[in-house]
């Protein structure tokens, strides 16, 4: 496995395999098994495997973690050579966002509702960087998690818009065995904290099972979610809404199989996010 800073560097170890498939990974270090499942379908997936670590700092507002955020360079390194990754990408802000850099992309109305709320310009990074991240690397594969439902729904839209020659793989949520989705951001949670925080996934596991029942109107599932939470003192809840899955627009009665149900609560200090397709 080899290390990579820089873009050209990274481009040169990439050019004999322009004939051959490659994966892309993007993340921002500190792995976990969420990005482990990533990381082994892009290996078992396609001939080569790059995986980028970038705390990308575009996508993070003023107030928020972006100097705190879990760094741990070494750890991942161990984790992604045991896991038979060809290329490490591990580029300074500099390389990605040199001097003068002035360009961003931006999305209408799928960042309008869910965390677009909250982070205004949060997913105008995001997309920025993948965008250079899929141009710097030219993968087949590009794969995303579900936990980040909002995200990979408008980098999907992007590269269709943008005619991007890139297939979009979301694989599932990844779950701790008391049900909640793993995050990088976990390892802020004291015990305490990580058992309030149980009250997300089982606010929305309540609401699945309640479509799975029949449920279709979205303000009844809207308002079971609000009061499962609500009865955990300690969790305050930041949204949740039921969303269509093209979109991201609000829905007023589920459709299965394309309706999001989205939530986020602040536990403490951290910031957590769940969902689930309704239906599935």
């Amino acid at each position: 496995m080899k290390v990579i800073q820089e873009i050209k560097a990274l481009r040169r170890e990439l050019d004999p395999f322009t004939d051959r498939e490659v994966g892309l990974v993007p993340t921002m270090g500190y792995l976990h098994r969420g990005h482990m499942s990533l990381v082994s379908a892009a290996v078992n997936e396609n001939d080569r495997s790059v995986v980028s670590i970038f705390v990308n700092p575009t996508q993070f507002a003023p107030n928020e973690d972006l100097d705190r955020y879990p760094r741990d360079m070494e750890r991942d390194c161990r984790l992604l050579e045991a896991a038979g990754v060809d290329f490490v990408f591990a580029p300074d802000v500099r390389e990605i966002y040199p001097s003068g850099f002035a360009t961003r992309i931006s999305q209408e109305i799928l960042g309008d509702h869910l965390c677009g709320r909250r982070r205004p310009h949060h997913f105008s990074g995001v997309l920025t960087v993948v965008a250079k991240l899929l141009g710097i690397c030219h993968p087949d594969r590009v794969y995303f998690g579900g936990k980040d439902a909002q995200q990979a729904v408008m980098v999907s839209r992007m590269i269709r818009d943008l005619n991007m020659d890139v297939e979009m793989r979301i694989l599932p949520i990844v779950r701790d065995a008391d049900g909640l989705a793993l995050s990088s951001r976990n390892q802020y949670l004291n015990p305490r904290e990580r058992e309030l925080a149980l009250a997300l996934p089982r606010a929305l596991n309540a609401a699945g099972k309640r479509v799975k029942a029949g449920e279709r109107d979205a303000g009844a599932l809207i308002r079971e979610i609000k009061e499962g939470i609500a009865r955990v003192p300690g969790v305050a809840l930041e949204y949740v809404e039921l969303v269509k899955l093209d979109d991201l627009q609000p829905v007023s009665e589920v459709d299965p199989g394309n309706t999001l149900v989205a939530a986020a609560v602040r536990v403490g200090a951290t910031r957590l996010i769940d969902n689930f397709i309704a239906g599935e």
